[in-house]
């Protein structure tokens, strides 16, 4: 048999996935009843899914996300946020992905934001799409200290080639100029072309207010707004709701007494 030199070859090749089931195939006892054709095709289905999955792990590694298990079947639709199953779950298809469309989330502290955020980047990742994620204040760190150290065009760069960017926390603070020249050069080059998801307390009616300066904040909002598909998360926070429940005036007895 030719088994050694031929997953040696495969080996060398890189050919992982193939070795592996070129190796449980051969160990099966009704591997002579297989033809040729269905030993390439069981190989190359094994080698496919390998590749798959380590293009994953190295996108998911490179997106950086906060919450790096939330995914869209743990979404929790029971809770009463204004979450709607049919639109979330159509959105988890990934059409607008393709078509360079944004997404908005907003609502208060806890209720969700960041984690549905992550939950529809790690969708992105499985959709084969290159994800980044970025906390607002740390993305304009970022940029001052490119701009500093001569990263600045390789930064810009880099952000606009993300197939999905997705920016935490926005509208935590009012901008300063630069801050707001900053954001029109991301998302001119990102127009169009790349899908962007912020998530914000604050809702979109009053982000004008918080960009500043009439003229950039029309002009960075025209690139965000009109193409975005919007979710208003509601109620009350979800970590209070997960927090252990207040002692009772029993148990507030019996603390105080040890």
């Amino acid at each position: 048999m030719l088994t050694h030199p031929t997953l040696d070859q495969m080996q060398a090749l890189g050919l992982a996935g193939m070795a592996a089931a070129y190796r449980q195939l051969a160990e099966q006892d009704n591997a002579a009843d297989l033809s040729r054709e269905e030993w390439l095709g069981l190989m190359l289905d094994r080698e496919a899914a390998m590749r798959a999955d380590k293009r994953l792990t190295n996108r998911l590694a490179a997106a950086k996300l906060r919450f790096v298990d939330a995914c869209i079947e743990d979404i929790d639709f029971a809770s009463r946020r204004g979450l709607d199953r049919r639109n979330t779950l159509q959105l988890a298809q990934g059409a607008w992905l393709k078509a360079h469309e944004n997404l908005i989330v907003t609502g208060q502290t806890g209720t969700g934001k960041t984690w549905l955020a992550c939950a529809f980047g790690r969708q992105a990742a499985r959709l084969d799409h290159s994800v980044l994620y970025l906390r607002m204040p740390r993305l304009f760190e970022d940029l001052a200290m490119a701009r500093l150290d001569g990263r600045f065009p390789r930064l810009i760069d880099k952000l606009a080639r993300v197939q999905l960017l997705i920016v935490d926390d926005w509208g935590t603070h009012t901008l300063n100029n630069q801050q707001r020249l900053d954001l029109l050069e991301i998302f001119e080059e990102r127009y169009r072309r790349k899908s962007t998801l912020i998530t914000a307390q604050l809702p979109v009616a009053q982000w004008h207010d918080m960009i500043g300066e009439l003229t950039i904040a029309d002009a960075i909002l025209d690139r965000i707004i009109h193409n975005a598909h919007r979710i208003a998360l509601e109620g009350d926070s979800m970590r209070r709701k997960k927090a252990a429940p207040p002692l009772t005036s029993a148990e507030n007895s019996e603390t105080n007494l040890k």
